[in-house]
């Protein structure tokens, strides 16, 4: 059963280290369990080891992870780091990505991943419009509610997630299931 908390945030510090994910990811489930949403823990740890990954290897400075309670059982993630870069297509509609890399390829699946299975995404650029010298910051928001209890699809650029499953069409495999964490 839920448990019932005010409105929170919880904020983590990263250095640029191949190990911040991995910090993240245990930091996300504790936040989690404490406030009873261990439910989304699947969907949230992907989504934060996506972007944070992103960050890792696309700056070289440090970032910073944000958990946020969004309404009620919805959960805000957020990436912030120090480029104020929107990635390509981020921001934008579906498809706005491009395709799917080629099968053989080592990257460029993660933001297709995020984009797919977030109930919603979003980026800013943080600091004054002159030189954005804030950085970005990248967020995504999932929850228990749901379309997606209802057998909702979306598909983003080959990847599709249908009942609580990330699917890569082109592979014909499961990349992810909400269910298990698989």
């Amino acid at each position: 059963m839920p448990t019932v908390s005010p409105p929170w945030t919880y904020t983590l510090e990263l250095p640029h280290d191949p190990r911040a994910p991995g910090v993240a990811r245990t930091t996300l489930r504790a936040v989690l369990a404490v406030h009873g949403l261990a439910e989304l823990t699947a969907t949230a740890e992907l989504l934060a080891v996506e972007l944070l990954t992103n960050a890792y290897r696309h700056t070289q400075g440090p970032c910073a992870l944000r958990l946020r309670s969004a309404e009620r059982d919805r959960l805000r993630v957020a990436v912030w780091d120090s480029d104020p870069t929107i990635p390509p297509g981020f921001g934008g509609p579906p498809g706005a990505l491009g395709g799917v890399p080629p099968e053989d390829a080592e990257c460029g699946r993660g933001l297709h991943l995020v984009r797919a299975c977030a109930d919603a995404w979003g980026a800013y650029v943080l600091g004054d419009a002159a030189n954005a010298c804030g950085g970005k910051l990248l967020w995504a928001e999932c929850g228990r509610e749901a379309a997606r209890a209802g057998g909702a699809t979306q598909d983003v650029s080959g990847v599709t997630y249908r009942n609580g499953v990330c699917s890569d069409r082109e592979k014909g495999g499961r990349l992810w299931s909400r269910s298990n964490g698989a």
